[in-house]
Protein backbone atom coordinates (compact mmCIF):
# COMPACT_ATOMS: atom_id res chain seq x y z
CA UNK A 1 0.00 0.00 0.00
CA UNK A 2 2.80 2.60 0.54
CA UNK A 3 4.14 2.15 -2.97
CA UNK A 4 0.39 3.40 -4.25
CA UNK A 5 0.66 6.31 -1.61
CA UNK A 6 4.18 6.77 -3.23
CA UNK A 7 3.14 7.43 -6.54
CA UNK A 8 0.26 9.39 -5.42
CA UNK A 9 2.28 11.43 -3.90
CA UNK A 10 4.46 12.02 -6.66
CA UNK A 11 1.42 12.69 -8.91
CA UNK A 12 0.19 15.32 -6.46
CA UNK A 13 3.45 17.03 -6.51
CA UNK A 14 4.26 16.59 -10.18
CA UNK A 15 7.06 14.80 -10.42
CA UNK A 16 7.36 12.17 -12.94
CA UNK A 17 6.84 9.11 -11.77
CA UNK A 18 9.81 7.05 -12.66
CA UNK A 19 11.96 4.07 -10.94
CA UNK A 20 14.24 6.78 -8.74
CA UNK A 21 11.21 9.47 -7.69
CA UNK A 22 9.25 6.64 -6.18
CA UNK A 23 12.54 4.88 -4.19
CA UNK A 24 13.40 8.22 -3.14
CA UNK A 25 10.16 8.76 -1.47
CA UNK A 26 9.75 5.31 0.13
CA UNK A 27 13.26 5.44 1.51
CA UNK A 28 12.01 9.05 2.75
CA UNK A 29 8.92 6.83 4.96
CA UNK A 30 11.03 5.02 6.21
CA UNK A 31 9.88 1.86 3.65
CA UNK A 32 12.36 -1.24 3.12
CA UNK A 33 12.06 -0.65 -0.56
CA UNK A 34 11.75 -3.85 -3.18
CA UNK A 35 13.22 -2.94 -6.47
CA UNK A 36 11.11 -5.27 -7.93
CA UNK A 37 7.72 -3.86 -6.88
CA UNK A 38 8.96 -0.63 -7.44
CA UNK A 39 9.38 -1.93 -11.19
CA UNK A 40 6.20 -3.27 -11.52
CA UNK A 41 4.23 -0.80 -10.05
CA UNK A 42 6.09 1.77 -12.42
CA UNK A 43 5.19 -0.34 -15.39
CA UNK A 44 1.57 -1.06 -14.20
CA UNK A 45 1.24 2.76 -14.03
CA UNK A 46 3.33 3.57 -17.25
CA UNK A 47 0.17 4.42 -19.85
CA UNK A 48 -2.42 5.33 -16.11
CA UNK A 49 -3.89 8.71 -16.04
CA UNK A 50 -3.82 8.65 -12.09
CA UNK A 51 -5.62 12.07 -11.34
CA UNK A 52 -8.54 10.31 -14.02
CA UNK A 53 -8.28 6.78 -11.61
CA UNK A 54 -8.55 8.79 -8.59
CA UNK A 55 -12.15 10.60 -9.35
CA UNK A 56 -13.61 7.32 -10.60
CA UNK A 57 -12.86 5.46 -7.50
CA UNK A 58 -14.24 8.45 -5.95
CA UNK A 59 -17.09 7.97 -7.89
CA UNK A 60 -18.20 4.71 -6.85
CA UNK A 61 -18.44 4.41 -3.12
CA UNK A 62 -20.97 8.00 -3.93
CA UNK A 63 -23.14 5.40 -6.17
CA UNK A 64 -22.70 2.82 -3.91
CA UNK A 65 -24.16 4.37 -0.96
CA UNK A 66 -26.81 5.80 -2.85
CA UNK A 67 -27.92 2.09 -4.08
CA UNK A 68 -27.18 0.47 -1.14
CA UNK A 69 -29.39 3.77 0.89
CA UNK A 70 -32.38 3.13 -1.37
CA UNK A 71 -32.25 -0.90 -0.73
CA UNK A 72 -31.94 -0.34 2.90
CA UNK A 73 -35.52 2.25 2.53
CA UNK A 74 -37.19 -0.30 0.92
CA UNK A 75 -36.13 -3.05 3.28
CA UNK A 76 -37.58 -0.28 6.07
CA UNK A 77 -40.35 -0.35 4.14
CA UNK A 78 -41.03 -4.10 4.52
CA UNK A 79 -40.39 -3.74 7.95
CA UNK A 80 -43.70 -1.64 8.38
CA UNK A 81 -45.71 -3.41 6.23
CA UNK A 82 -44.81 -6.92 8.65
CA UNK A 83 -45.59 -4.15 11.67
CA UNK A 84 -49.37 -3.54 10.44
CA UNK A 85 -49.99 -7.46 9.80
CA UNK A 86 -48.76 -8.11 13.77
CA UNK A 87 -50.34 -5.33 14.96
CA UNK A 88 -52.62 -5.12 17.93
CA UNK A 89 -55.58 -2.90 16.18
CA UNK A 90 -57.95 -5.40 15.55
CA UNK A 91 -59.66 -6.05 12.39
CA UNK A 92 -62.60 -3.27 11.53
CA UNK A 93 -62.95 -4.96 7.94
CA UNK A 94 -66.75 -5.08 6.28
CA UNK A 95 -67.40 -8.40 6.84
CA UNK A 96 -69.07 -7.62 10.78
CA UNK A 97 -71.41 -4.86 8.61
CA UNK A 98 -72.16 -7.70 6.43
CA UNK A 99 -73.27 -10.12 8.91
CA UNK A 100 -75.46 -7.38 10.72
CA UNK A 101 -77.12 -6.52 7.05
CA UNK A 102 -77.96 -10.12 6.79
CA UNK A 103 -79.42 -10.38 10.34
CA UNK A 104 -81.51 -7.35 10.01
CA UNK A 105 -82.96 -8.45 6.92
CA UNK A 106 -83.98 -11.78 8.18
CA UNK A 107 -85.76 -9.68 10.24
CA UNK A 108 -87.94 -7.92 8.33
CA UNK A 109 -88.63 -10.45 5.82
CA UNK A 110 -90.30 -12.25 9.05
CA UNK A 111 -92.30 -9.04 9.83
CA UNK A 112 -93.72 -8.88 6.35
CA UNK A 113 -93.64 -12.40 5.27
Amino acid sequence: MEYVYAALILNETDEELNEDNLTNVLDAAGVDVEESRVKALVAALEDVDIDEAVSEAAAVPAAGAAAGGAAAGEAAGDDDEEAEETSDVPDTTDDDEDEDDDAGGEGLGELFG
